[in-house]
């Protein structure tokens, strides 16, 4: 297996780990903060809010670098205008959780629970999950075609 493959592969499987950990965070985890009591919530976002770095934020970095390196090292057959809508989605769901979702998790940690906050954190979710929705499905378009081409 050649490097460009290899890095094709795993830009691949990164960007279902992302949309599968993306889902959990923004359609499981932000909604069911609502359930969780005042006093109680400061820590457990704290918790959270450490554990969103190294599972989800650093594989969506990667996966932006992994990217980037396909432009270059692509394999056959792969269009290159695929991998610049894929880097272009990712720097709009990086984009939205710079603009919007960061501000609003900080401002959870700095004021404590507020319902109005989680639910604006929820409405701009969904335009995070259309960009990985459609990465995950352009990927997996290059991967049938980059099959269909090795056989």
């Amino acid at each position: 297996m050649t490097t460009p493959i290899l890095i094709f592969v795993a830009t691949f499987a990164l960007m279902f780990y992302i949309l599968g950990a993306t889902f959990m965070e923004g359609f499981v985890n932000y909604r069911t903060w609502r359930l969780i009591g005042a006093a109680e919530f400061p820590a457990f976002h704290r918790s959270v809010g450490r554990k969103v770095v190294p599972f989800v934020a650093l594989p969506v970095i990667f996966s932006l670098l992994t990217n980037v390196v396909l432009l270059r090292y692509r394999p056959g057959g792969i269009p290159t205008w695929c991998l610049l809508c894929t880097l272009m989605l990712t720097l709009f769901a990086m984009g939205i959780s710079i603009a919007f979702q960061i501000p609003i998790q900080l401002d959870l940690d700095r004021k404590g629970l507020s319902q109005p906050r989680i639910s604006r954190l929820i409405s701009v979710e969904w335009l995070r999950a259309a960009a990985h929705i459609a990465n995950a499905a352009l990927f997996l378009w290059m991967m049938t075609v980059y099959m269909k081409g090795a056989r």
